[in-house]
């Protein structure tokens, strides 16, 4: 039995989001008081090339745990092989009211319903700027709450244009339940306009600049078969690089009667296992290797890894089940994917 196998019961007695944050602080002075250099290293994994880069290793932490960019160092120090900060938007946002952070410890799971919470692009900015990281950095975008949809995608260029200098990769979110009408940016037309405009300033910025970013868009779970299709189709008209497959979702079949399940917000951890590895599957289906796919959702073990692997991902990310299996998680995965 691991450490927090044994501080997690304690660590559940107290409010959600308030030990997320206590966390996030005890690993920020763990790492510089030089403790976390006791902590054992991960297995040493395989490079992956995937979108023209070096990850390596295939195990990443997804974007959500670390909005702000606050604990970079700290986490690469756990022994991820990519790491993906954000969701972060143009300026500054609260998020929905509290409580709106939910454990489902029978199902393994969290509703979460924080709606972009951050302290803005400019500071996430700052933040990475100070990480002594060099590793594989994704920068997630998405927009403001307050932004018109008809203004989303000014939203997504402003982040775009700020960030692109410092990020190894873009994460484009239209998948968030918790932006509202946001999950409409997935949509045929909607979705080709924001791909087609940031398609473009992509081919800008790199000149700009002097170098390419990768754009991935990171999509939701529910999705029916014949959408799953014709976003496929569309990231490949407009040549992004990549696919984030899957965010939260809405769905509840899994958690009926259970503590919080009818909580408004996503749905994250194993029931979602299922749902995300199908949407990996039919994505590469239709994909057929023209970009990779990247799979997060209800990953508790290295065999859940596995299976997205096997489904089409090239790539998989940890979030919930970081909260219910601890650091350890990531040693287990990069195991599993050798």
């Amino acid at each position: 039995m691991n450490i927090y196998s044994l501080a997690r019961p304690l660590l559940f007695q107290f409010d959600a989001e308030a030990i997320h944050d206590i966390t996030l602080k005890s690993l920020n002075a763990s790492l510089w008081s030089g403790a976390l250099r006791l902590y054992p290293a991960p297995p040493v994994c395989r490079p992956r090339q995937v979108m023209g880069m070096t990850f390596p290793s295939p195990v990443g932490l997804a974007a959500g745990l670390d909005k702000n960019a606050a604990v970079i160092d700290a986490m690469a120090a756990l022994g991820f092989g990519f790491i993906e900060v954000g969701t972060v938007t143009p300026r500054p946002q609260p998020g929905n009211p509290k409580p709106r952070l939910f454990r489902l410890p029978a199902a393994q799971a969290i509703i979460n319903r924080f709606g972009f919470n951050n302290l803005g692009v400019d500071h996430l900015i700052e933040n990475v700027k100070a990480a002594k990281y060099q590793g594989v950095l994704g920068i997630n975008i998405g927009k403001n709450f307050d932004t018109p949809m008809e203004n989303a995608v000014e939203d997504y260029l402003i982040c775009m244009q700020k960030v692109y200098a410092y990020a190894s990769y873009i994460t484009v979110n239209i998948s968030s339940p918790n932006t509202k009408n946001l999950r409409a940016l997935q949509e045929k037309a909607a979705l080709s306009d924001l791909l087609g405009t940031l398609k473009l300033a992509q081919a800008k910025l790199a000149d700009q600049h002097g170098k390419y970013v990768p754009i991935a868009l990171k999509i939701a779970p529910d999705l029916q078969f014949e959408q799953i299709n014709e976003i496929a189709d569309l990231l490949m008209t407009h040549q992004i690089d990549g696919v984030i497959a899957t965010n939260t979702t809405l769905a509840r079949d899994k958690v009926q009667g259970m503590a919080h399940a009818q909580e408004a917000g996503g749905l994250s951890g194993a029931p979602v296992r299922e749902q995300s590895t199908l949407v990996i599957g039919q994505l590469a289906q239709r994909l057929q290797g023209a970009l990779p796919i990247i799979g997060v959702g209800g990953i508790l073990s290295g065999a859940d890894a596995a299976e997205k692997i096997a489904a089409g991902a090239a790539l998989v990310q940890l979030y919930s089940g970081l909260i219910y299996q601890g650091p350890k998680l990531v040693r287990d995965v990069c195991a599993a994917l050798g």
